[in-house]
């Protein structure tokens, strides 16, 4: 009995996707440099040594680079929630959830302001990468209904609190850590508002073992 052929490797497509990471690689080094909307695709080329209707080959338009960075950026978010320590404290679930969130954001803010802000006129990402997003959603809101948050309007506060915390980094003090300082205060007030405070609990067991 003869054993199977091992399969070849095909090198055309092995080079071809070699050639597209380093497009979106450059991609994301000009975007960081100069803001999502000084992504131009004839600088990609020129950066990259190539031929305008070379990169097209790659990508069809902008629209499509951006499809790519919207889902490399939806992908690595839900890496970092992977990778989240479990545990069945509220408390801790959330400024677990609320640090990754910001830390999220201010790594790289150019990839924050593509998947959140929506600040590129005509951008709609693809059913694909738009499923990522919902997925990152997913995620996010089942941790949270574990502990037992599970109210639509405590999420929505929630949700709200946390996207204020980063923007407020992002915007007022980029290379600091003015708004970051803040998170444990602000997760421990939102904790106290729907769980009630630690006092409040320490009372109600009190009670249950009289």
């Amino acid at each position: 009995m003869h054993s199977a052929e091992p399969r070849r490797r095909d090198r055309r497509r092995a080079r071809h996707e070699a050639t597209k990471q380093e497009i979106l690689d450059a991609a994301w080094a000009m975007v960081r440099a100069g803001g999502l909307n000084a992504l131009s695709l004839r600088a990609l080329a020129h950066d990259l040594d190539m031929e305008p209707q070379s990169l097209y080959t790659y990508f069809a338009s902008k629209n499509a680079v951006y499809d790519h960075l919207f889902a490399a950026g939806n992908r690595e978010l839900l890496d970092r929630f992977a990778r989240l320590e479990q545990t069945d404290d509220p408390r801790q679930v959330l400024g677990e959830i609320a640090r990754l969130f910001v830390s999220f954001a201010t790594d790289e803010p150019a990839r924050y302001e593509l998947l959140f802000m929506r600040t590129v006129p005509d951008f709609e990402p693809s059913p694909g990468s738009y499923a990522l997003a919902v997925e990152v959603f997913s995620r996010a809101r089942s941790a949270l209904a574990a502990v037992g948050l599970d109210d639509d309007a405590d999420f929505d506060m929630w949700t709200a609190l946390v996207a204020g915390l980063a923007s407020q980094q992002l915007a007022n003090d980029p290379d600091g850590d003015r708004y970051l300082r803040l998170i444990d205060d602000a997760v421990a007030m939102f904790a106290d508002h729907v769980f009630g405070t630690q006092a409040a609990v320490n009372v109600n067991r009190s009670l249950i073992r009289a």
